[in-house]
């Protein structure tokens, strides 16, 4: 437009403060506004408002910042809030004036902020917390760290935020691990003050090029009664690292939190190696007596682990029949006609299942249990095929579906004891008890099998399982004792079924292992008193009470024996025997036995400690999306690329911030 005869128009009808940064400026009948600072011509005319002239200014490269939030209207301003990735927080009392969402509560001092701050006017543009909001977002949903240099993301963040300084590769990874560092010492305190022990389960993920790493997780118990877990330290492992440099890793990580003398126990898989390690760790906690019962529970193995072992050794056994039940398959699919044609057969046998033919899933065994399971509900229809279909050639002995029927029956008991290990909805040791001794029962029949191909298949699935039960049983026995539904009549139960003759001594065995566990708690219980019959029944003399020796002029050191004496003769009971011997807690199907023993501390504080600690133990460390995989955890390929100490702090950092969103 030719500006050249255009005239300025002075008005003191111009309100609005955007003026201050216009030229309003009529040519003919026509009003244009030019921008005082890029010179931009926009619409002058009194029926357009002046929203587009604030929208320019706002995004105006040659104009200063100062000011800026003055052209923001006041309903924009009302719709605004400060979005933090901080402590995810609702509350609306303490977020009446600022109206801050927050999602993982980080914050930092004004004094750190204030030179990155930028007063716009009525708000304050803070670069730093910008920055470390960017760096939360990656951590949180695992974003790769390069996509802060992507130019779709600099080109979104400059039209959203002019004023954003925006970050390098390097910045941003500085930043993330600025977040761990702070985010550690969170944690390291909140172990420091956890009320009962700790027991760490250990796992190795895989990354791009074969690359591994060993992931340690925490797992307890903590003063609300609510099941916690938080990793620990993700660490790079090399394939020609020995047991005892890998046992010196974890001890190191452990010493560096200082939990190694709250350790209760070790979750590990079933491996030679694992055996080792196992054992050097217990070793070196056993000389500085850290552990309970001479380290009876500490050593404990993935019961979903051993399963899925189990699983791939019964389908390894039949890997040629669950071939050709694929290969039936996808010939009955390969055309429509031949469908048909196995529909109507279907038809004609009497089959009416809604379930249809279908191809596994190779890396999830559940899948290939399923299509065995719908294979043999079509059993018959497939030999009338195989009858009148020349073309198909793929056939079954009746010895080979016998063999697959008895695999498959199998692999239900397995599925359905470890959607209970991951479906449940209070995830405590408790649970495994049951459902471990069934799969032991299972066993013992399975055995029993005319077959001589089946029957030593089972034995070898038995002579597994039975290596991680002598292992293991102690600690699931006692973790089922501690159930207030059950107590010691589980274990009556089942060690009958499973060991006939031998059965009283196993009880027995049971038994006195529970009393020497709480004989431990009792000692070293800051709620034990004098009616805690055992704490004063250990080692070759009285256990006199904490602090009653130490001042000689103590006129009631006197009083203190006494009262030890007297209550040895009265015969009082401990919380243990008060435990047993009262009734059952009525079975239901949303029992808390976490909230039951939250509860019930006060009436037994001794045993409440012990069962912090047992009832803690993750006996299955395998995450639900990966209970039925055969492979384990894969780190993300963009993160695989980081040097080791940045996937620690993010893998770490991750888990950490996710975990107090959850809570």
């Amino acid at each position: 437009m030719d500006m050249s005869d255009a005239v300025i128009v002075k008005s003191s009808r111009l309100k609005s403060v955007v003026w201050n940064d216009f030229d309003r400026i009529k040519k003919g009948d026509t009003c244009v506004a030019v921008c005082r600072h890029c010179k931009k011509k926009l619409s002058g005319s009194s029926t357009s408002g002046t929203s587009h002239l604030r929208n320019h200014l706002i995004r105006c490269q040659r104009r200063s910042s100062h000011g800026i939030a003055q052209y923001i209207s006041a309903r924009e301003k009302r719709k605004e809030g400060t979005l933090a990735i901080a402590n995810f927080n609702l509350d609306q009392d303490s977020n009446k004036d600022d109206n801050t969402l927050s999602l993982v509560n980080i914050k930092f001092e004004q004094a750190q902020l204030k030179d990155d701050s930028v007063n716009t006017g009525t708000s304050n543009f803070d670069q730093r917390r910008s920055r470390f909001d960017l760096a939360r977002m990656i951590i949180l949903h695992g974003y790769p760290l390069a996509m802060v240099e992507h130019v779709g993301f600099r080109a979104f963040v400059k039209n959203l935020q002019p004023l954003f300084e925006l970050v390098t590769l390097n910045r941003v990874e500085a930043d993330c691990i600025e977040i761990y560092d702070r985010e550690r010492k969170k944690v390291n305190e909140m172990l420091d003050k956890l009320p009962g022990k700790i027991s760490l389960s250990a796992d190795v993920w895989t990354a791009v090029g074969d690359a591994e790493y060993l992931c340690l997780t925490s797992n307890y118990i903590d003063e609300s009664w609510q099941l916690r877990r938080r990793i620990l330290n993700f660490i790079r492992i090399d394939p020609s690292h020995t047991e005892d440099m890998l046992s010196e890793a974890i001890m190191t990580c452990l010493m560096d939190w200082d939990i190694d003398r709250k350790l209760f126990s070790m979750i590990l898989d079933s491996c030679s190696t694992c055996d080792n390690i196992a054992v050097r760790i217990g070793e070196r906690l056993l000389q500085n007596r850290f552990l309970y019962c001479n380290g009876q529970l500490f050593d404990i193995r993935c019961a979903a682990n051993v399963i899925n072992a189990m699983v791939q050794h019964a389908l390894g056994a039949v890997s040629e029949i669950v071939n050709k039940i694929r290969e039936t398959i996808s010939y009955i699919k390969s055309s429509q006609t031949i469908l048909a044609k196995f529909n109507e057969m279907a038809k004609e046998v009497g089959i009416l299942s809604q379930k249809g033919l279908f191809l596994d899933n190779p890396s999830q065994w559940n899948s290939t249990y399923s299509m065995l399971e719908v294979a043999l509900e079509f059993k018959d229809v497939l030999i009338l095929l195989q009858e009148n279909d020349t073309a198909y050639k793929v056939c079954l002995s009746d010895v080979e579906w016998e063999r697959v029927a008895a695999v498959t029956s199998y692999l239900k008991l397995f599925v359905e004891v470890i959607n209970v290990f991951t479906k449940s909805k209070y995830p405590t040791a408790n649970i495994y008890f049951p459902e471990l001794c069934d799969v032991k029962l299972h066993l013992i029949e399975w055995c029993k099998n005319s077959d001589e191909y089946i029957n030593s298949l089972a034995s070898r699935l038995r002579s597994k399982f039975d290596e991680y039960w002598e292992r293991c049983s102690l600690g699931l026995a006692v973790a089922a004792m501690l159930d207030p539904r059950f107590k010691m009549k589980l274990v009556d139960y089942y060690y009958p079924q499973i060991y006939g003759s031998t059965s009283a001594g196993r009880i027995e065995e049971v038994f006195e292992g529970v009393k020497a566990l709480y004989n431990e708690h009792s000692i070293g219980s800051p709620l034990a008193s004098h009616d805690q019959g055992l704490a004063w029944q250990v080692g070759n003399g009285p256990l006199l009470l904490q602090g009653s020796a130490k001042d000689s002029r103590d006129r009631l050191m006197g009083f203190d024996k006494f009262l030890h004496e007297t209550s040895q003769g009265e015969g009082t009971k401990s919380d243990l025997d008060k435990y047993l011997e009262e009734p059952l807690f009525p079975r239901n199907v949303d029992f808390n036995i976490l909230n039951w023993w939250r509860v019930h501390t006060p009436r037994y504080p001794v045993l409440s400690m012990m069962a912090r600690n047992v009832l803690g133990i993750p006996m299955s460390k395998v995450a639900p999306e990966l209970a039925f995989n055969y492979s384990g955890r894969v780190l993300d390929r963009d993160w695989s690329s980081l040097t080791p100490p940045t996937v620690q702090a993010l893998v770490c950092s991750q888990d950490w911030i996710r975990s107090e969103l959850e809570n």
